[in-house]
């Protein structure tokens, strides 16, 4: 219990939201928005595609994103929400208004300074890091150019998003989700405007979508901020590196880089050695990623943002039982989506890829090569989102030190896994290792939540899991039933293979669901408070 005087406490002008919200209706809030961002994601990767295909260009520009957008995922969403958000939350439990408000303050003030230092050092190093990043771009002048020119112009959208996601943070911890879930879609409609009317009017096109992501930051950024003026809590930046919220944040974002941004890590090592492979891969690797994380973004991640704030508010009142509740909830509904995804995934991927990417400079070829990578990548999707929403098991009660070993455990098997595939396997190897190490690190954050005791499985598993095995059969055979050849998908146009996708994707998901439901599964059983 806080030794704080709670008399005196100020609670922040804002309304409360009703108890019975519960968890679920804010993954739905959630998952709705985030459903948005990403459909305008695959139409982002649709004009990309037609417009840019698989060459030189798209592979330069498809580094220049990755590195600050990697950056983002493993300081500004990784590692600073997942310190940030329990520190805010312990704050808003146990301190008064005026605390909360300094906190905030040396945070962003904090944050800003070293997130400006590094951004003008990325800029003025770009070909230092492009030649980290992608090595395999040396050998080719054009393509290694392209992209530390494009560098210069990304790489000051991760100071822009590291700001977006302290706000968003801030906004996720006073239960206002919906704000953040729908920032990222300012992103998406911001590369389709510069793919479509600024790219003809530049002499090397592919510079359109550097400023379309630059652009985009800055609009992200500004659009929270008159949410957080409702809340009270507009930043006045101050940097106090020794505020003691300050310095607990930094100690637990150290070791929170590889406990919660394993997966984020893999997935840049394979940029990495894909660079030194045939030209495509990298195209290939990121169109396949984006699909899979289509559902790890829309069900892994909404979760996971619902959680956190959740099991740190009950870490702080000591609701040990409430506490392994909500990840055992967590888990259930991980499974109930993900699984499916993943069936879908693995047994769609050239359906899929053709449908969506199949357009212009795309050819049959490249088709099919990113379906390898898409099969590879569903093996580990539902270990990716049970990874999102273990990990806050443990940042929840501010232990980054299990999480830190796991990483590094799951990131050097994954280097072993790669060095194993690349070769057999090439661009799909790649992806496979990274689903290898996804369980190796899903599985040991279970471990280490069940060796805490903080994991403790709620009555019905056995059952559950039945259920799960028969509609994911169900669906399955649905699929393959009304599924058709490779080279239709190809031979056919646009309006046919959307029209033939989506009756493909309703008769899967009815019949899944509709099995659940003949199963016994109910909506009223993932109702979580």
């Amino acid at each position: 219990m806080s030794s704080e005087p709670q008399a005196t406490k100020q609670k922040l002008p804002v309304k409360q939201p009703s108890r019975g919200a519960g968890l679920l209706r804010s993954s739905g809030v959630v998952g709705i928005m985030t459903m948005l961002s990403r459909v305008l994601g695959l139409v982002r990767d649709m004009v990309i595609a037609r417009y840019f295909g698989a060459g030189t260009a798209a592979d330069a520009f498809f580094v220049a994103f990755k590195i600050p957008n990697f950056l983002r995922r493993l300081f500004a969403e990784g590692a600073f929400s997942q310190a940030f958000v329990p520190v805010l939350s312990s704050y808003r439990e146990n301190r008064e208004l005026s605390d909360v408000k300094r906190l905030v303050d040396a945070v962003a003030g904090s944050l800003g300074l070293v997130l400006l230092a590094v951004t003008l050092v990325a800029m003025l190093g770009a070909p230092v890091l492009t030649t980290v990043f992608a090595p395999g771009f040396l050998g080719d002048d054009v393509k290694f150019a392209l992209a530390s020119d494009m560098l210069r112009i990304t790489f000051p959208y991760l100071l822009l998003i590291s700001l977006t996601a302290f706000a968003g943070g801030i906004l996720n911890s006073y239960d206002r989700f919906a704000v953040p879930a729908f920032t990222p879609v300012l992103l998406n409609l911001a590369m389709i405007a510069a793919a479509i009317f600024l790219a003809p009017l530049m002499d090397e096109p592919v510079m359109a979508l550097a400023w379309g992501v630059f652009i985009a930051g800055s609009l992200q950024l500004f659009f929270q901020l008159p949410f957080l003026m409702r809340l009270g809590l507009m930043p006045r930046p101050r940097v106090d590196y020794r505020h003691e919220g300050v310095s607990r944040i930094l100690k637990l974002m150290v070791p929170a880089l590889f406990g919660v941004s394993v997966s984020q890590i893999n997935l840049l090592l394979d940029t990495v050695l894909a660079s030194f492979l045939q030209t495509g891969s990298v195209s290939w690797l990121y169109y396949s990623d984006r699909l899979s994380e289509l559902p790890l973004g829309v069900f892994g991640i909404a979760i996971a943002t619902v959680i956190l704030p959740s099991l740190s508010r009950k870490h702080a009142a000591a609701s040990s039982d409430q506490f392994a509740a909500t990840l055992d909830w967590a888990a259930r509904a991980v499974l109930l989506i993900g699984l499916p995804a993943a069936v879908a995934l693995a047994l769609l991927a050239e359906p899929l890829i053709a449908t969506l990417f199949h357009y212009g400079e795309v050819t049959g070829r490249d088709v099919a090569m990113s379906a390898e990578s898409l099969r590879a990548y569903s093996v580990g999707l539902l270990a990716f989102m049970l990874i999102k929403v273990l990990a806050p098991g443990f940042f929840a009660r501010q232990d980054t030190r299990t999480p830190v070993k796991i990483g590094i455990i799951a990131m050097v098997a994954n280097m072993v896994f790669n060095l194993a595939l690349i070769v057999p396997l090439a661009h799909a190897g790649l992806a496979l290792a990274t689903s290898m190490s996804a369980w190796l690190n899903g599985y040991l954050l279970w471990r280490g939540l069940r060796q805490d005791g903080v994991w403790k499985s709620q009555p019905g598993w056995p059952k559950f899991l039945i259920q799960l095995t028969l509609a994911n059969a169900v669906l399955a055979g649905v699929v393959l039933w009304l599924n058709v050849p490779v080279a239709d998908w190809l031979a056919a146009g646009g309006v046919k293979r959307t029209a033939d996708m989506a009756i493909l994707v309703v008769a899967g998901v009815s019949a899944y669901f509709v099995t659940l439901l003949l199963c016994g599964v109910r909506l009223r059983q993932f109702r979580q408070k």
